[in-house]
């Protein structure tokens, strides 16, 4: 009995890093036998992670990174919920069904609007990408268009976000890329209705091109659009995507024209895990009216207390990042979110101004849209290091700053883009300029370089 209790007690005050487990390889690719407490499990995994990098230095994701810890305690609080089961969890269905109306009233949405939560803009765009083919189908058929005579389009400019070019695979759709030039850096308005055909199934607008942060001027659009309808019994209409700027726009420049005051306008998508300011894993996307959302589309659930519709593609999923999002619009409110989203306008204007002063590098994007600043390189540039070189200096510093080039037709200049996201001070953002200064005077005196400046090494970015 003595020799049994002190085993016990021994083993429960063994240092974690005395424990024979801190002696082993952690299990990687197969289970091992034996269990480990949970401080020991902790303290392994949590390990694996410490180089991995601050998210709140990673400059490169649209993607939130901080929440306030009430935030954050309601949604640990939540993490067991299934979103899917509505009869179960009736408040949380309320709940989302408050956020679709709160983001249809900043969306300038009629009373005949439908809309979802969704993983995230990929599941959203998804959803409306099928909501345009299946109602396009409905349309044309009843005009007599042979479905198999031709393959079916959509019409998007060239800096695009690849769920589209995901959608479009998965669905049998022809990716019908607007080129960007450097004259025209968003949806080029002289050309975009030259892509149009009865076949094609909608165009969709981008409200923050991943690549730049521009915006393609909807409202041009909506009018070449209601030019094109009103000469055709094929009519086409416009999705906007806006994953960046759907929490961002309506606060910062409400006068701007790109939602539902557009007649064109049928379907919007937003990542709240973007300037909704929610962590990762919250979307939302919103029909104006519910003819443009075909009964198709729409499932019932019969089990778990009652039947319930659910638009949805992905199903089961924790409730946490949706109540997130509701804890955000209580909390923060309109005039909230407008003193978070200003701050960081006026960040990406700091640093884009600091930045302009280097004589190595021309702006491409001053962050005057949406927060995001870009730079290349400026043409009387000869100091040998590529903007590879300047992102890995930066890296040792902490800063994860992408550098990668831009889309088809653009791909042989390689930039720089700085996400500036409301957890981005300006005390930061002075840490950031001096360290972005001091990587210019080091790579400027280095004798060693890392890339060839003639043929940089490039790679994908996307986020």
């Amino acid at each position: 009995m003595l020799k049994g209790k002190f085993s016990k007690e021994k083993s429960e005050f063994v240092p974690v890093f005395g424990t024979k487990e801190e002696d082993q390889d952690i299990p990687k690719y197969s289970l091992r036998k034996n269990s480990v407490s949970s401080d020991v499990a902790y303290r392994l995994v949590k390990d694996e992670l410490t180089d991995e990098g601050n998210s709140r230095l990673n400059m490169a994701t649209f993607c939130q990174t901080y929440m306030e810890p009430e935030a954050v305690k309601l949604m640990s609080e939540s993490m067991d919920k299934n979103v899917i089961d509505k009869s179960e969890y009736p408040r949380t269905a309320e709940i989302e069904n408050r956020c679709v109306n709160i983001i249809a009233d900043l969306w300038h949405a009629s009373e005949d609007y439908l809309g979802t939560s969704t993983i995230g803009s990929s599941e959203a765009c998804m959803l409306a990408g099928m909501s345009m083919k299946f109602s396009w189908e409905e349309r044309v058929k009843k005009l007599g268009l042979d479905l198999n005579a031709k393959k079916p389009n959509l019409v998007i400019s060239s800096g695009f976000q690849v769920c589209w070019e995901k959608f479009c695979t998965y669905w049998g759709i022809e990716l019908r890329e607007v080129p960007l030039d450097h004259k025209n850096q968003s949806l080029n308005m002289d050309k975009v209705m030259d892509y149009v055909d009865p076949y094609t199934i909608g165009i969709v607008g981008i409200l923050g091109i991943t690549y730049t942060g521009r915006y393609d001027n909807i409202k041009k659009l909506n009018s070449l659009v209601e030019n094109y309808n009103s000469s055709t019994e094929y009519k086409v209409y416009i999705h906007v995507d806006a994953a960046s700027g759907g929490f961002y726009t309506p606060f910062m420049d409400p006068d701007l024209k790109w939602d539902f005051r557009l007649n064109n306008v049928i379907s919007i998508n937003s990542s709240g895990h973007k300037y909704g300011l929610v962590y990762p894993g919250i979307g939302w996307v919103l029909w104006r009216d519910k003819k443009f959302l075909p009964e198709k589309l729409i499932f019932k659930v019969s089990y778990l207390g009652g039947e319930m519709p659910t638009i949805a593609i992905n199903f089961s999923h924790s409730a946490s990042q949706l109540i997130g999002q509701y804890y955000n619009f209580v909390r923060f409110g309109w005039d909230g979110y407008y003193e978070i989203h200003n701050k960081t306008h006026k960040v990406a204007m700091y640093i884009a101004n600091e930045i302009s002063k280097f004589s190595e590098f021309e702006i491409i994007n001053s962050g005057s849209e949406l927060p995001i600043v870009c730079y290349s390189l400026s043409s009387s540039f000869n100091k040998g290091w590529t903007l590879y070189d300047l992102a890995d200096r930066l890296l040792m510093k902490g800063w994860q700053v992408p550098a990668y080039p831009l889309p088809k037709n653009l791909d042989n200049e390689v930039i720089q883009r700085l996400v500036i996201r409301a957890d981005l001070g300006m005390n930061m953002a002075q840490e950031f300029v001096q360290d972005f200064s001091e990587a210019i005077q080091e790579l400027n005196k280095a004798h060693i370089l890392f890339h060839d400046a003639k043929k940089p090494f490039k790679y994908g970015f996307t986020h």
